[in-house]
């Protein structure tokens, strides 16, 4: 298939749009629904709906046993993460518990030099310790506010960072969309397990509740968001480079701005927008490095 630019871009601007939303919904509901609750439902949307979709188009779900035991652990990294950030987002504004959890591309680089060997230029180090900066400004005033939840966006970009590697593992001997139904299977069944334990549902996070129409409409949109949000980001990568439409990424941020103070009246303080327009620039210009190195390697 050749490259379309200009479409894988406008895939991840979809991307960028839908998962906030989602984010926000899940900060709506995070007051009134439990969180194990809150995940099965978003794992759950995610199977209904990719599992008839990978059978209608011919796409085989069975694995090798080393894939699907990669797909449990790639699973359950999903759920942590996923986990974390709902739960940074009661006590946290949208825009500061997603530009703390843009410090993952960071972390991904560390990752690949000191766990799998890759080479990583000074450069690049110089960058990620810039980026981790502007990251400290966004946490300062969270932390002074809310204490200890402030640091969950961290949580989600360490988990994620691991979630990335594994799937890189996979990547190339699953279908994206095999891989997700089979994922969202997994998680599901991994969470509805927990319902199942005797007295864990005493405890709030695991409790389960009745929710109104209203609600069950925004569970819906939540896994629906998820899903798609997701699948967009698979696509743009079908169609562009990852150096094109990884810049684009960082659109999430102002737009996670904007829709916390649309919804939630929320802004960034002095200090955190310091520290946001600080990690973006330190993003764009890690990916930009990353571009430049990968035209001038040599072919393999």
């Amino acid at each position: 298939m050749s490259d379309r630019p200009f479409l894988g871009i406008l895939l991840m601007i979809g991307f960028c749009l839908l998962a906030p939303l989602g984010d926000a919904l899940a900060k709506l509901l995070g007051a009134t629904i439990p969180l194990i609750q809150l995940l099965f439902t978003r794992f759950g949307v995610q199977t209904i709906v990719l599992i008839p979709l990978a059978l209608a188009t011919g796409r085989a779900l069975r694995m090798s046993p080393r894939v699907f035991r990669l797909t449990v652990i790639r699973s359950v990294l999903h759920i942590i993460g996923i986990g974390a950030m709902f739960t940074s987002l009661r006590y946290l504004p949208l825009a500061d518990a997603v530009a703390i959890a843009f410090v993952m591309p960071f972390i991904m680089l560390l990752l690949g030099r000191y766990v799998l060997g890759e080479e990583v230029g000074s450069r690049r180090i110089y960058a990620c310790i810039v980026g981790f900066i502007g990251t400290l400004f966004v946490i300062q005033p969270s932390f002074a506010e809310v204490g200890l939840p402030a640091l969950l966006p961290l949580v989600v970009a360490v988990d994620f960072a691991l979630f990335m590697l594994v799937t890189r593992q996979v990547a190339k001997e699953a279908d994206p969309i095999s891989l997700q139904a089979v994922s969202g299977l997994v998680a599901s069944v991994l969470l509805g397990l927990l319902f199942l334990v005797p007295g864990l549902s005493q405890l709030e996070p695991f409790a389960l509740v009745s929710p109104d129409g209203r609600e069950l409409t925004m569970l819906l949109a939540i896994g629906l968001l998820g899903t798609f949000a997701h699948l967009l980001m698979t696509w743009s990568l079908r169609f562009a480079p990852s150096a094109t439409v990884a810049p684009i990424q960082y659109l999430e941020i102002p737009i996670a701005t904007v829709v916390g103070f649309a919804i939630f009246g929320d802004w960034p303080n002095g200090l955190a927008l310091i520290g946001i327009m600080i990690t973006i620039a330190a993003g764009l210009y890690v990916l930009a490095r990353e571009r430049t190195l990968s035209r001038v390697a040599p072919p393999a």
